[in-house]
């Protein structure tokens, strides 16, 4: 017999019947029922209980275990008797008797229990992951996770990908985020930097002759805490392939995405192909956002011109400045004042002064009205927009949003580049808080025709917006003669449920065009020399025309486990101070090692 099992704690059936087994495992769950201890031993594979009786020469032993104990148990599996059976288990039609127990590893008294799922703080469950772990939620996730990135495998090269492994000890470059440097003894004073993604080196595998690229890459960003990143370090499926257009990697991608979520979902609806394209200001205008919920119904609306000049003299003025707006947010079922105070007093926790709304109600039924107008038919409109621009332009607003008695519209008025963001959430808190989102469904689409260039106010200066190495639409000509905040760029996301799930571009492949986009964002031929010199040069010697993608692992996996925080579904995660609890990093360097690394640290003072 085997030194510690013939089987696993999830493999055992009826056609184990009257046989002698050995299990290993954890102490899961133990039960006292009027001196017969029922031991739950739980192994990776699942839970086997167990039955120890008193007459049993291992019952003296059983009555000192405590949870998470790791124990050998020998024993004969039976039937269990009629009316005990537990269909939920998958060895729930059977129990072993106990005759033997051996202790495999003792366990002090848990920081937090493994038994259920009930919430704990998180502090405590990152420094003790080890446990955390073993929970069967937690569990389940991360083999979950393990099946998804299988799956990704497996339909990356049913397309004809090769998977690679780039360098993760690189050069420093400027592409939107801050590095992680390492500093080389070798080479004293000189600095690697961990990779913020492999975008360098898969470009540079097109120009050596590769056509289809793909790997599941660890990417290392130094950020401040974000709510949708994992800190420190995140995964993602990275592609880039050879001569192609954008709609050749779209092609490619979503039919991967789509499998994958297809495979997963379980009973939820995903968007079938082909998804729609949304250019990226039509996002913004419709929903305020690049990646829009599109299970929430609700499609904002630009209303200024039943505004304009207008008894309501706020919104009037403000639309006698040529770029300002007045965007409607449909409500449809929130025309109650009581629900206009709450979408009021939220606004002015988000900052905002408030929102403006319109009720709309039905004349007919209306007894304030009916005592004024016995006769009175129509929808009506109540609030102070209504009574200030009147009966005619309120009707307006309403018939161009398609709005019914009961329904509501909240304004959002100024700038649209300072508002949208804005605009977008209250979007989305109308939606949740009148049950307009459709939870249980993921609703997939493509966010085209990025701007390639955007205005930085705090510098007073062109930025990237999205990519610096993408292909601007019009190419070098565009760069040459439009004006840099109309271009268009040939860039592209996948957004699902109101996350960004994925991100990429036609590459820029044209040495001169690469200079001079960097040109028009403030960094000069000697900076693009420097800064992406590997891939400067590449270009100067045959570089095929090239595109890409990368797709979020662990946001994929979070949707799919139908998990809020990333660290649900991730191994090892640093806390939201990027730190990792369970080893303690980061960590002070002794002094040995800074001396051989030639550094000297220079503190803030407290």
């Amino acid at each position: 017999m085997h030194r510690y099992r013939t089987h696993t704690c999830g493999a055992l059936g009826l056609a184990e019947d009257g046989k002698t087994v050995r299990l290993s495992g954890w102490c899961h769950r133990i039960r006292d029922h009027g001196g017969l201890l029922f031991i739950d031993l739980r192994d990776h594979y699942g839970i086997s209980q167990c039955v120890v009786d008193p007459d049993s020469p291992a019952f003296g032993l059983a009555e000192k275990l405590r949870s998470e104990y790791v124990v050998r148990i020998d024993g004969a599996v039976r039937k269990r008797p009629a009316g005990t059976e537990n269909p939920e288990m998958a060895t729930g039609l059977v129990e072993v008797y106990v005759r033997e127990i051996e202790v495999l590893g003792a366990a002090g008294e848990l920081p937090l229990p493994v038994f259920g799922d009930q919430p704990y703080p998180e502090d405590t469950r990152l420094k003790y992951r080890f446990l955390d772990l073993r929970r069967e939620k937690l569990h389940a996730n991360i083999m979950l996770r393990g099946r998804i990135v299988d799956s990704m495998r497996s339909r990356m090269k049913g397309q004809g990908f090769f998977e690679f492994q780039t360098p993760i000890l690189t050069a420093s470059s400027p592409e939107g985020a801050r590095d992680f440097l390492v500093p080389s003894r070798i080479h004293p004073g000189k600095f690697y930097a961990l990779p913020q993604a492999p975008q360098q080196y898969k470009q540079l595998l097109m120009m050596a002759g590769f056509d289809r690229y793909f790997q599941v890459a660890p990417c290392f960003r130094d950020e401040d805490p974000r709510a949708d990143r994992l800190p420190g370090e995140f995964y993602q499926l990275d592609i880039e392939m050879s001569f192609v257009e954008q709609d050749d990697v779209l092609g490619a991608m979503e039919p991967v995405i789509r499998g994958v979520f297809e495979e997963f979902a379980g009973a939820k609806p995903v968007t079938p192909s082909p998804w729609p394209r949304i250019p990226y200001a039509e996002a913004i205008r419709k929903y305020g956002s690049d990646k829009p919920d599109l299970r929430n119904p609700i499609v904002m609306q630009n209303v200024s011109d039943h505004f304009r000049g207008s008894g309501f003299k706020v919104f009037a003025r403000l639309l006698e400045t040529a770029k300002n707006e007045v965007w409607a947010i449909p409500a449809p079922g929130g025309g109650q004042r009581t629900f206009a105070d709450r979408m009021n007093s939220w606004a002015q926790g988000e900052g905002q002064p408030g929102l403006g709304y319109i009720l709309f109600f039905d004349r007919s039924k209306d007894e304030t009205t009916l005592q004024q107008d016995p006769k009175a038919t129509g929808i009506g409109g109540r609030g102070p927009l209504a009574n200030n621009i009147g009966p005619e332009r309120t009707e307006a607003v309403r018939a161009q949003l398609g709005l019914k008695p009961g329904d509501a519209a909240f304004f959002v008025a100024g700038d649209p580049a300072v508002f949208a963001k804005f605009a977008g959430a209250a979007r989305g808190k109308v939606g949740q808080e009148l049950k307009l989102v459709d939870e249980n469904r993921f609703e997939f689409a493509w966010i085209v025709d990025f701007p390639m260039y955007e205005w930085n106010e705090d510098e007073k200066k062109i930025d990237f917006s999205h990519n610096p190495f993408s292909m601007p639409q019009g190419g070098l000509e565009a760069l040459q003669d439009k004006d840099p905040l109309h271009i268009k760029a040939f860039q592209y996301d996948i957004a699902c449920n109101g996350y960004e799930l994925a991100s990429g571009g036609i590459r820029n492949h044209r040495p001169e065009a690469m200079v001079k986009a960097f040109e028009i964002a403030g960094y000069g031929e000697e900076t693009v020399v420097e800064q992406f010199g590997g891939m400067y040069r590449a270009f100067h010697y045959g570089a095929p025309p090239h595109g890409g993608m990368a797709a979020g692992v662990d946001r994929i996996v979070m949707l799919l486990a139908g998990e809020q925080n990333l660290r649900e579904v991730a191994l090892f995660p640093m806390n939201q101070r990027a730190e990792d609890l369970l080893m303690g990093a980061p960590a002070t360097a002794t002094l040995k090692q800074l001396r051989e690394l030639h550094i000297r640290t220079n503190l803030p003072e407290s």
